[in-house]
């Protein structure tokens, strides 16, 4: 049996569904090569998500920057850095990659990038330390998170020229479940090891592996058989970016999903609210913070291919059902803290509450990033990304301003408001069209 024929036979028993359906929405030049495609894009985001396990801003490098005495003012910038610098410049990055008629390129120069910044990061662990080492983190976090900007708005282009209709889900729930499993051993080695510190020359190494996963991810996905795609629309990045928010007015079900997506940010939101009860509740620090890492990793590699194959029939319905899931734990945790509040002594309850959230969450996360790439085609597509991931950027930036509340309402106080606003987008969610029907 030749290379490619095992390619194929591998292929078709992990996505299990009829040829009829293997070349839903992409051309026939695409077609012949969707196996080979689908594999190398796998391993690239296998790759990609264990190197950014690593640079977790809501874990590893706040721990990172404690262990550097860094002052906590920097430490509060890290989330925020992380997830808004990729977001909000996709909407002038798309401009650009518009004219590109080949875009896997960008993606492997994002993760290039990423990879410098990381080993940097690691230098400025073995190296530095105070001020200067956290000035030194956030200006390259910064970097950092622009690149991964890149990858976000190439990626989604290239699995749509490259996947079929059908498998985009499948894809990103077999990448999500594969790189979950360093994740969990990350948590049983911070269990195993919960009376030795974690020192910052450990730290030094991990990330320059990191970094050097993330070379890896980029030269795998040079090897992608990528074909010329749609090319107009491009112009000067401003005033095309400005011309694209229109599509907010004219295009109801994006402007619906994207006002959706906004309110499901409230499960990822709350989950650090969820950490802090736990810690407040609890004396064995290091020990419960391989507990969350154990469950985060856990709730990954055991929902993300459900979720991912379930997304493929309908990601309207997989983006509801998670976040019924992480609205329904918040509600929980807000009932326990008012009436069973001697609960939270039990060390292994938000670790367990935790779990089951970040599975909801896992929910949300493949299903909306499935249904965005169904709903549109060609470089439709790319506006699509670029301004709700530019808009949702903005939004995080001010969401951060919701810890705030917690002087006035309290922890549970928050998780109740945010858990409110989960079922408002539930409700939305049940208005969107569906994306995967025939």
């Amino acid at each position: 049996m030749s290379n490619k024929t095992k390619i194929d036979s591998i292929y078709e028993k992990l996505v299990n569904e009829e040829d009829a359906r293997v070349c839903k929405a992409i051309d026939e030049s695409a077609c012949k090569v969707v196996p080979g495609n689908f594999f190398i894009t796998l391993i690239s985001y296998f790759f990609n998500k264990i190197a950014d396990a690593v640079a977790n801003a809501k874990v590893v490098l706040p721990w990172l920057m404690e262990s550097l005495s860094v002052p906590m003012y920097l430490i509060s910038f890290l989330v925020p850095i992380k997830e808004s610098g990729s977001l909000i410049p996709q909407l002038f990055i798309a401009a650009f990659i518009r004219k590109l008629p080949f875009r896997k390129y960008i993606w492997s120069l994002g993760t290039f990038l990423q990879a410098v910044c990381m080993i940097l990061i690691a230098i400025v662990a073995w190296k530095m330390e105070g001020l200067d080492a956290g000035l030194t983190i956030i200006a390259l976090l910064i970097a950092m998170s622009l690149s991964r900007g890149l990858c976000s708005v190439a990626a989604k282009d290239v699995v749509g020229k490259t996947i079929p209709k059908t498998r985009r889900g499948t894809l990103n729930g077999y990448s999500a479940m594969l790189s979950s499993i360093l994740v969990v051993a990350f948590g049983i080695y911070l269990l195993v090891n919960s009376q030795k510190p974690f020192s910052p020359q450990n730290f030094g190494v991990l990330f320059s592996i990191a970094g050097f996963f993330w070379i890896l991810a980029s030269l795998t996905y040079l090897r992608i058989k990528e074909f010329e795609g749609e090319t107009d629309g491009g112009g000067n990045a401003f005033s095309v970016a400005i011309s694209k928010l229109s599509i907010l007015k004219t295009d109801k079900p994006f402007r619906l999903f994207v006002i959706t997506r906004a309110l499901f940010l409230c499960a990822v939101l709350s989950a650090p609210f969820f950490v802090v009860m736990a810690q407040q509740n609890s004396d064995a620090n290091a020990f419960l913070l391989g507990l969350f890492i154990l469950s985060n990793g856990l709730a990954d590699m055991l929902s993300a291919n459900f979720w991912g194959k379930f997304s493929d029939q309908s990601s309207r319905k997989v983006m509801i059902l998670g976040a019924s899931i992480s609205t329904s734990m918040g509600f929980l945790v807000v009932a326990i803290d008012f009436f069973y509040k001697d609960l939270f002594s039990y060390i292994w309850l938000m670790p367990i509450i935790y779990f089951i959230l970040s599975i909801g969450y896992q929910g949300i996360r493949i299903g909306r990033k499935t249904y965005i790439v169904d709903l549109a085609e060609g470089n439709k597509r790319t506006d699509y990304v670029a301004v709700s991931n530019t808009l949702i950027g903005l939004i995080l930036l001010a969401s951060g301003l919701i810890g705030a509340l917690t002087s006035f309402i309290g922890l549970s106080g928050v998780i109740l408001v945010l858990s409110i606003i989960g079922l408002i987008a539930i409700i939305l969610a049940n208005k969107l069209p569906e994306v995967q029907e025939d």
